[in-house]
């Protein structure tokens, strides 16, 4: 019997898998100075990424079961 992998913890924390098989992540640079940033960088940032293609690879394997 083959055993399981073994999922990666902090990769678990930061990327969410869509139901389409994309992986999903919170941008960078919204915890704090936020009152020199533009309203215009604010919303965007608030808007979750989605890994480009070439990442998605190596991303899958640090959550294997998602």
């Amino acid at each position: 019997m083959a055993n399981k992998m073994k999922t990666r913890r902090g990769a678990a924390k930061r990327f969410k898998v869509t139901g389409s098989g994309r992986i999903k992540f919170k941008r960078a640079k919204m915890r704090h100075l936020l009152a020199k940033q533009r309203h215009k960088n604010k919303r965007h940032l608030r808007k979750p990424g989605m890994m480009c293609a070439a990442d998605q690879k190596s991303a899958k394997k640090l959550v294997p079961y998602k």
